[in-house]
């Protein structure tokens, strides 16, 4: 999937990401996660995300299809390859911490 970033030239695209962030249930470590991963995403890749949040209680079956094994974890299909960040996203930092080569790479594409 990509989508047109208004700062790039009129022929430019930038990738978009696909994420899905897979938390336990809505204590508030999994709520502070999902803001600081919405909050991440929002400052250095707006508009061009995707994000679903899966609540393993609610969901386990999403967690064994895609072998979750412990969370939070934040799963991005897109760009290719998957890529899967497991362990602390509290604050926007530690989510570009973890997002950082993909923000990376897609400097030079």
């Amino acid at each position: 999937m990509m989508l047109p970033d208004r700062a790039s030239s009129a022929s430019g695209l930038r990738q978009a990401f696909d994420l899905s962030l897979f938390v336990a249930g809505s204590a508030s470590r999994s709520l502070r996660t999902i803001q600081s991963v919405k909050r991440a995403l929002e400052e250095h890749a707006p508009g061009r995300y995707r994000l679903r949040v899966v609540d393993i209680y609610r969901q386990p079956e999403l967690a064994v299809a895609n072998q979750i094994v412990a969370v939070p974890t934040l799963v991005c299909t897109l760009p290719q390859p998957t890529r899967f960040f497991v362990g602390h996203l509290a604050t926007p930092a530690d989510v570009l911490r973890k997002l950082s080569i993909l923000l990376r790479r897609e400097e030079f594409a």
